[in-house]
């Protein structure tokens, strides 16, 4: 298990205690000390940037110099300061958040003042997570609550509105690439129980068949749908097809598109929400926030 990054504080200390030492060392150290897999320490954040335990040293490198008890010597180097060999002696003592708190620096980092004490909370002291880890869970949650909003609203709309969402969402996705007028709907003209086709090549030689299905939370598709979607791309010679749902596919449905072979995609609707906010259809930017960090390479001109 990859430990929080207040755990680490103390273990970054004291592999500086004996000099300057180099951040990419202590991962290491670190990483051999408390007994990482491979796949923990390749595990990557959410940005797929930077390793988690990597990033989690890195912040708990910050903060005990925030609160003086490391300092930077050069680029991606540091020493231990006489606080922090007198926090390294008391060995009693955890060094987190809270520990921290009684340094002044650390306080004004924190946009703490002297008489303003109280103003972080016994559950920001107690707390896991990085300050950036905290930013995109923040987001995972509010990506996640719009994932429901947006599905409810596809739900609402009328089955002609569906079937052009979603060529629109796989032309967004760049099925279809650069060919004019790749994607329609077929609407009421369609046949055969295929409801929209994307052109994958300037004659319409290639085509991807879609199935839409508007059905309402708990009413899944079922094996027999995926069958009748199946016989009509044989009469289409077509050997592709996308099935999309706002509900569920039953297990017997997935099943069954497994036995048929990788001709048909199936798309749920969590699949089809996460799908909309990525390529923004039925949604949009309303802000954006940028994580920023220091420009070592600036400082060493």
């Amino acid at each position: 298990m990859i430990p929080d990054y207040q755990t680490l504080m103390r273990p970054v200390l004291k592999c500086s205690e004996n000099g300057e030492v180099r951040i990419g060392h202590v991962v290491e150290t670190l990483a051999d000390e408390f007994e990482l897999t491979q796949e923990e320490r390749e595990e990557l954040l959410p940005s797929g940037k930077q390793a988690t335990f990597a990033n989690r040293v890195h912040w708990a490198k910050t903060y005990l110099a925030k609160a003086g008890l490391v300092e930077p010597t050069r680029r991606g180097h540091f020493v231990i300061t006489q606080r922090g060999k007198d926090a390294l002696i008391a060995t009693s003592d955890t060094i987190d958040n809270n520990y921290l708190k009684q340094f002044d620096e650390f306080k004004t980092f924190q946009g703490l003042s002297n008489d303003n004490k109280g103003a972080i909370t016994q559950e920001q002291e107690a707390a896991k997570t990085t300050p950036d880890e905290e930013l995109r869970l923040a987001y995972k949650k509010i990506n996640t609550a719009l994932q429901t909003d947006i599905l409810s609203k596809v739900r609402t709309v009328t089955p002609a509105f569906f079937e052009e969402l979603i060529v629109e969402l796989l032309l967004a996705m760049g099925y279809g690439g650069a060919v004019e007028d790749a994607g329609r709907a077929l609407g009421r003209t369609g046949d055969n129980g295929i409801d929209g086709v994307i052109d994958q090549d300037p004659l319409g030689v290639d085509q991807i068949y879609i199935q839409a299905k508007r059905y309402a939370q708990g009413n899944n598709v079922g094996a027999g749908d995926i069958r009748d979607f199946f016989g009509a791309l044989n009469l289409k010679k077509a050997q592709k097809g996308i099935f999309i749902t706002t509900s569920a596919f039953s297990s017997s449905a997935i099943q069954t598109a497994n036995d048929l072979g990788s001709r048909i995609v199936l798309i749920d609707g969590v699949e089809l929400a996460k799908l909309m906010l990525r390529y923004n259809i039925g949604c949009r930017n309303e802000d954006v926030l940028y994580l920023k960090k220091i420009d070592e390479d600036f400082f060493e001109q």
